[in-house]
């Protein structure tokens, strides 16, 4: 079996990042219910 995660700082970030969640509702929505739930970080 071949080894499939190769980690990359900056796709992780350009898909999970803060500034892309505020792009979308659905993404406010997202912080906005991390930020009630009180997590640390809120996104990547």
């Amino acid at each position: 079996m071949s080894v499939t995660y190769q980690p990359k700082k900056k796709k992780r970030a350009v898909t999970h990042g803060f500034l892309v969640r505020q792009r979308s509702k659905t993404g406010r929505n997202v912080i906005a219910r991390r930020r009630a739930k009180g997590r640390k970080k809120l996104a990547v």
